[in-house]
């Protein structure tokens, strides 16, 4: 009898590793909690993707979906996430080998041992892992021999608070508070047009919605836009510029930096949001050095954490800082590494003490910032081979990433100036990415990590 996999998430990631399952012979079952695959996509449905549809495409998946007939879309045109779920996943849902296994409106409440808490060690391996599932008010439980989850991190966003709790009057405000990248240039800019509208955060969530309310036209009356930003300099939230290899990340953060030089963004930095007040005149965001913003409405862009409750009963190991797997950690861990490039992972980095339970795609990278779809194919064709007992697959590499060429940058700059990335900056004559993939490189090696090389040696050609 074949082995069971039970995929939590019928998403990108999700859909790929079944992929993945059904090309080894592997029993998966795609368990959704959504009433559509592709639930979380959906929901930022109207954003452009950074990157191309070249890295959007997971190999195991367009084998099955060029055997139903499919063209694969031009590699160098950007999708949104519309596009990605038009075009590639429900096509790929529809597959008959793949519709079979994908059950929708399930929740997946916890994941257990049959007869095992997170205490009890003797027998544990052998006991099949058992999932309690919610679906239109009734629970039941699936029993699988190994779980990949893949649910992501998009239904639990930050708070607004700095703290990373929720700021005072945070959750009595919340009609007038988004988290995310709302349409504000689509079905909700009635929401947003000619109003006081504050964005909070730094990353690409921020940066998108800040340009697009920029965007929103001046009828019935301007928008006035306040971007609120932790940091010091808002210059860090631009990213590469023109070094990045991802031009259409390269090119927002461009937008944005003319934005706050002609003055059309309100900017308020070292903003640490503490309390949320309102009355008629509009949300009161006051900051705990005491500054007050008043707006309208307030998008919280502070980023997402995984929701790690249905796992409790499971031996898990995470990071303490950013809750991914510990391995993983120094490879994406903010405070280090500003860059968006990470090297390919999969089935050794993200291991667990449970034997045969994984975490995959953004749900992997923990708190951690700038997760590429195409990280995500390259972690479950590592882990779906690994279950299969194809160990040297497992560790093979089969990903080429790009790469954003430098580590904390103004826009069109090509170095490094964040003290703390990795090591600092590289040297003046040097084309390496900061001090460490500097020095890895001096020695023969490929390099830190973080950036300044875009192929990858031991990449496989089949």
């Amino acid at each position: 009898m074949s082995q069971t996999i039970a995929i939590i998430g019928a998403g990108p990631v999700g859909l790929a590793a079944a992929a993945h399952a059904l090309e080894r012979g592997l029993d998966p079952v795609v368990l959704e909690k959504g009433p559509a695959i592709g639930h979380a996509v959906r929901q930022w449905s109207h954003v452009p993707m950074f990157s191309p549809w070249a890295f959007n495409v997971d190999a195991a998946a367009e084998r099955l979906l060029k055997a139903a007939g499919w063209t694969r879309p031009d590699g160098d045109a950007y999708p949104t996430g519309g596009d990605l779920v038009s075009r590639y996943l429900a096509p790929l849902a529809a597959v008959p080998a793949l519709r079979e296994r994908i059950r929708l409106g399930i929740e997946v409440l916890a994941v257990s041992r049959r007869g095992f808490d997170k205490v009890r060690t003797a027998g544990r391996e052998t006991a099949p892992f058992a999932l309690r599932c919610g679906t239109d008010g009734e629970e039941t439980t699936l029993f699988a021999d190994a779980v990949i989850d893949t649910s992501g991190t998009w239904f639990a966003p930050n708070p607004a608070g700095s703290g990373g709790l929720p700021a005072i009057g945070e959750a009595q405000n919340a009609g007038r508070i988004r988290y995310g990248m709302p349409d504000v240039l689509g079905a909700d800019r009635a929401r947003y047009a000619g109003r006081r509208v504050a964005v909070l955060g730094g990353g690409h969530s921020a940066v998108g919605t800040l340009t697009a309310l920029a965007a929103v036209p001046d009828a019935p009356a301007p928008t006035a836009v306040t971007w609120l930003y932790r940091g010091a300099d808002v210059a860090k939230a631009y990213g590469g510029g023109a070094a990045d290899q991802l031009s259409a990340r390269g090119e927002l953060g461009l937008r944005l930096a003319q934005l706050v030089e002609s003055g059309r963004l309100a900017v308020e930095t070292g903003y640490r949001l503490d309390r949320i007040d309102s009355d008629a005149a509009g949300l009161r965001l006051i900051a705990d050095d005491g500054r007050a913003v008043l707006v309208d409405e307030l998008i919280v862009a502070t980023g997402f954490r995984p929701d790690l409750g249905p796992l409790r009963e499971l031996r898990v190991a995470l990071d303490p800082a950013l809750e991914c797997p510990p391995v993983l950690a120094p490879l994406i861990d903010p405070n280090e590494h500003s860059c968006g490039t990470v090297r390919p992972h999969g089935a050794a980095e993200l291991a667990h003490p449970e034997p045969g339970f994984y975490i995959a795609g953004m749900k992997a990278y923990g708190r951690a910032p700038t997760f590429l779809l195409a990280t995500g194919h390259e972690q479950v064709r590592s882990i779906v081979a690994a279950l299969a007992g194809d160990h040297e697959a497992a560790r093979r590499v089969e990903l080429v990433l790009p790469e954003t060429g430098v580590c904390s940058a103004t826009p069109g700059g090509g170095k490094a100036v964040a003290s703390g990335c990795c090591g600092g900056p590289a040297p003046a004559a040097s084309t390496a990415c900061c001090a460490q993939d500097h020095d890895a490189k001096m020695a023969g090696e490929p390099g830190c990590g973080c950036g300044g090389t875009t192929k990858i040696p031991e990449l496989a050609t089949a």
